[in-house]
């Protein structure tokens, strides 16, 4: 009886057509199957659940004796991501839903306690003593990010996961997209929430991509002609800067372009790094396929106002060729040490594992070995052999070539489409409304399967910006009073 109801709440978590359906299918089957059990009991070797214990019993004693210093060092002196391993994945491999109680009361503490520090009278704690402890602590703990990878006509696929984020006030505020991801990111970087999810719906992209590709033929400077795609992010974007953008959301969304020529490394556009280029050109560079679009060159404003080449002389391609996942150089402008990835690219998918499972068996540890060892030596031969060549094409090439293989192409949380043969159609094919739907269906319910860990990964740091927001408002209205003051003394 016991398994024919948990195989029945299989089929009701696979088929659930919202996800409230399918939280609650698989709370009935933690209970069913003792996962329950497993959250409820503390003691396990996969975190160190005594610490923890240890911090939560800290903090409540701290708010039990209403001392918000002592809750500044509790937290300044050692909160971040991992402590005490709770960012294990093993951890999420016990339950369909959730994970140890223990930690979800690490989480819940650590919030209030930031809750108390904010909320403390400045009798307490001096205002900037306060703004400085949020500016500091979320610095260093750190935030998420989202990573949209390239994918052709598979890319729409980000748009489920998109909409999935955005419904659970899960959207990251750091964002890279990078090819077909660029025009969903420049899409997150231009548009407010409740924008979002009118624009990506099935029927709104269809409208606007439906032929994205036109055919010019071979022996052409590109395979396919570009206009209804230019045409489709002009109306999206229009003029819109990168400065601009990040001026109406507060996101800070980057879109990766790779060189159309060597000698030159990829480059990240966005608010901080390029403020004045246009979205719309550097999204179509990003999309700029090789062989299948013709590379171009990325557009600004200058200081009229007036639209202008940008970085002349250099045009730019497909930013998932040398930038798909540039987790790194996100970290270094914004803080992030965590990353969300949808990841759509044909040369990863096909090979990419869809459990949270992490086998540490004689054969696994040899295949991991033996995986980055090949790429290791795969990487040796494409600097051998662009060595050896002369020409400017081939060089190229082989550059290309290196740098899709030296690639990352996962983050910390996962989202993919599943394997199958009928991905190869979305790529270069125009979309049906049908096509446009089952991708944005599927890729929420695989966003669904990930959402509860997103939101415990994502909490603390959420919770640091939201107060740190706050209080810079608040920081700029006592400047705006004391300047008035001052004013009227004169």
């Amino acid at each position: 009886m016991t398994k024919r109801k948990l195989k029945d709440l299989e089929l009701a978590i696979e088929n659930a057509c919202s996800y409230s359906q399918y939280q609650e299918a698989c709370i009935e089957h933690d209970l069913l199957s003792g996962a329950q059990e497993w959250k409820d009991t503390e003691a396990c070797d996969l975190y160190d659940y005594k610490l923890i214990r240890k911090r939560v019993n800290r903090i409540r004693d701290a708010k039990e004796k209403k001392d918000s210093a002592g809750l500044m060092f509790i937290l300044h002196e050692g909160i971040h991501g991992n402590l005490g391993n709770i960012a294990n994945p093993k951890l999420s491999n016990h339950a369909r839903i959730g994970t140890k109680k223990l930690i979800e009361e690490f989480l819940d503490e650590v919030c209030s306690a930031m809750a108390f520090i904010y909320n403390a009278n400045e009798d307490e704690v001096d205002f900037y003593d306060k703004l400085a402890f949020f500016e500091e602590t979320s610095h260093a703990f750190g935030q998420s990010c989202l990573m949209l990878s390239g994918g052709a006509g598979l890319g729409f696929f980000h748009a489920g996961v998109i909409r999935a984020l955005t419904e659970h006030d899960l959207l990251p505020n750091v964002v890279s997209g990078a090819s077909a991801g660029s025009i969903m990111a420049a899409l997150i970087a231009t548009r407010t929430d409740e924008e979002l999810l009118e624009t990506l719906t099935a029927k709104s992209i269809y409208e606007r991509f439906q032929n994205w590709g036109i055919w010019k033929g071979l022996f052409k400077d590109s395979f396919l002609d570009s206009t209804n795609l230019e045409n489709a992010l002009i109306e999206l974007f229009d003029l819109t800067t990168f400065e601009e953008a990040y001026k109406k959301t507060g996101r800070h969304v980057t879109v990766t372009v790779s060189p159309a020529d060597l000698h030159q490394y990829s480059r990240l556009l966005n608010a901080r790094t390029s403020p004045n280029a246009i979205i719309t050109q550097a999204v179509r560079a990003s999309c700029a396929i090789p062989y299948i679009f013709e590379p171009v060159s990325l557009k600004a404003k200058n200081q009229a106002g007036e639209v202008v080449t940008y970085i002349p002389n250099r045009k730019f391609a497909d930013g998932s060729v040398m930038a798909d996942m540039p987790f790194n150089r996100l970290a270094r402008l914004y803080g992030v040490n965590h990353s969300i990835v949808s990841q759509t690219n044909p040369l990863a998918v096909p090979f990419l594992s869809r459990t949270k499972k992490h086998s540490n068996g004689l054969f696994a540890l040899t295949k991991r070995h033996f995986t980055k060892m090949l790429k290791s030596n795969s990487v040796y031969a494409c600097d051998v052999m662009e060595s050896m060549v002369s020409g400017k094409t081939a060089k190229m090439g082989i550059h290309k070539i290196r740098s899709i293989i030296d690639q990352q192409y996962v983050g910390d949380i996962n989202v993919m489409p599943a394997r199958g043969v009928e991905n190869l159609k979305h790529l270069l094919s125009n979309p049906t409304l049908e096509s446009i739907e089952k991708l944005i269906t599927t890729a929420e319910r695989a966003t669904w399967r990930q959402l509860e860990l997103i939101e415990r990964s994502t909490r603390i740091s959420k919770t640091f910006q939201s107060y740190l927001k706050s209080l810079r408002e608040q920081e700029q209205e006592k400047l705006h009073f004391e300047h008035q003051v001052r004013v009227g003394q004169r």
